[in-house]
């Protein structure tokens, strides 16, 4: 695990996403924008809606151990549907401090592309089959992505793990 990532250098964390994109051969758009106050905000400032943004959540199991859940923006995870899938009793969303040490990049920034640690990838059946928005590791960036050629990169799980808002 790489724990160089901290707080004075999210320049590196976009460096690590786009180079994790360029080895796993995804074709990636980064685009610069503004501080967004809300989901809604940031959509409205990239021109595209709500569920087009899709959060990447660092999940902990109770082992330690953690996964990330791929969720559109105008849903939530579901933690029954993902614990049954996953095969476990007990989920949790960790503090911001440990989801930074599992992963290397602060909450707003947070991809499963570049992160430190490969953990797996859990992606929920409604963000296939378009170009979706993401984080790219940097506050004040966003990505953009083709979710299908995502999923396949990551080798990600893609199922009904999201209720709707």
């Amino acid at each position: 695990m790489v724990g160089q990532a901290g707080n004075g250098s999210a320049a590196v964390g976009r460096q690590r996403f786009l180079a994790d994109a360029a080895a796993r051969g995804l074709d990636v758009e980064i685009v610069e924008r503004m501080a967004a106050r809300s989901l809604e905000e940031a959509a409205g400032i990239l021109g595209i809606t709500p569920a087009d943004i899709v959060k990447s959540l660092v999940v902990k199991h109770k082992d330690g151990t953690f996964l990330f859940a791929l969720i559109p923006g105008d849903r939530q995870i579901s933690w029954p549907k993902l614990r049954a899938l996953v095969g476990v009793n007990k989920l949790s969303l960790p503090t911001a401090d440990v989801a930074l040490d599992a992963t290397g990049y602060e909450r707003g920034t947070i991809t499963p592309l570049g992160s430190t640690t490969a953990w797996p990838v859990y992606a929920d059946a409604t963000i296939t089959g378009r170009r979706i928005s993401m984080g790219a590791g940097e506050h004040g960036y966003s990505a953009f992505v083709e979710a299908d050629a995502l999923t396949s990169a990551l080798g990600a799980v893609v199922a009904d793990i999201s209720d709707p808002n």
